[in-house]
């Protein structure tokens, strides 16, 4: 199974630091969540109606055309694991690097995979497209955060489209940049996009997302998740949250300047040439695992990854927590210079 970040009870138990005491900047996901409300007892005690409205408040929230389906998901993560069900065995166009759990379901599934790097995207021959029969794009990149404009994709999907193909597009981080999503050309065959509300909305614990798609993808998708994938508090969170457009309007705006701060702490300390979201900054360092090892010493938990090199950080929450960071790399700096 692939690895995720946010394994604090793990971390805790290695390095002998108690839970509380560290800084979790492992996950993108937005320190400053949507503030919740109470729930109704009712919500709690009934089964969720599918008919509640939730959809609909979806497809205007993403910007998605009135005939395109939607399909709530208990997290994108379900619909990533659900999707490769629904095909025979083909050829599948992954990115690299790129969130692993893509591959490991159509793997999973029994589909082969056909790894795609970066440097596809340098030239224009865009002939690789043709030996595939889905390509999964995740837009922007977790964990790079590059971005391809909607318009290339679309033109990916034209191409998959005549032979029968599938466009999956995984938007999990796209929210305060809607100029990038393709949710407007939903709706249409072989096309599926991927939203998550965890990350945006800093509520990852209620296990909520959607997909959008076409009417007949989207009824096989409801047909293998079965009924009542989304608890009715979850639902019910969603649905005023996604309505609360002034909150989202404010948070972005903060996310905006948050991020620009965490790339310049990041460069003073010498980690520059960073890319990222708003909610993360992916760091290519050839030194990764050492820097992460050093940072977890200091109980500061980030994401690691091997292939290639990189570390990726979230944004601390507090003025306290910023400085930590601060002071971590810091201290961080001067081990591994003097080591």
């Amino acid at each position: 199974m692939p690895k995720h970040g946010g394994r604090l009870n793990a971390a805790a138990k290695r390095w002998g630091i108690p839970r509380d005491q560290w800084l979790d900047l492992s996950t993108g996901i937005n320190p400053h969540g949507w503030p919740v409300p109470d729930v109704p007892a009712e919500v709690w005690q009934r089964l969720p109606e599918p008919d509640d409205g939730l959809e609909a408040l979806v497809r205007q929230w993403a910007g998605a055309p009135a005939d395109a389906a939607c399909v709530s998901v208990a997290g994108s993560q379900e619909a990533i694991m659900v999707l490769p069900r629904l095909r025979r065995s083909c050829r599948v166009g992954i990115p690299s690097p790129g969130y692993q759990e893509h591959g490991h379901s159509w793997s999973h599934a029994g589909h082969q995979l056909v790894s795609l790097d970066r440097a596809l995207l340098s030239g224009d021959d865009e002939s690789w497209v043709e030996d595939l029969d889905v390509l999964v794009w995740i837009n922007p990149n977790n964990p790079t955060g590059e971005t391809i404009e909607p318009e290339r994709l679309l033109h990916w999907h034209q191409r998959l489209r005549r032979r029968g193909g599938w466009l999956v597009v995984d938007e999990a981080f796209v929210d305060g940049c809607p100029e990038l999503s393709l949710a407007f050309a939903t709706g249409r065959d072989g096309l599926a996009v991927l939203r998550s509300f965890g990350k945006f909305f800093g509520l990852a614990g209620v296990r909520a997302g959607a997909v959008l798609a076409g009417q007949e993808l989207a009824e096989r998708l409801r047909n293998a998740i079965g009924p009542w994938t989304v608890s009715g508090p979850a639902r019910y969170v969603m649905s005023r949250a996604l309505k609360d457009e002034r909150w989202q309007t404010i948070i972005a705006e903060r996310l905006s300047a948050d991020i620009q701060r965490l790339e310049r702490l990041l460069s003073d300390h010498g980690l520059d040439a960073s890319s990222g979201t708003l909610l993360f900054r992916y760091v290519p360092h050839p030194r990764s695992a050492e820097l992460a090892e050093a940072l977890a010493a200091q109980g500061v938990l980030v994401r690691r990854f091997d292939q290639p090199p990189a570390l990726r950080f979230g944004l601390p929450g507090s003025e306290a927590e910023w400085q930590r960071l601060s002071q971590a790399l810091m201290a961080c700096g001067m081990s591994l210079t003097n080591g």
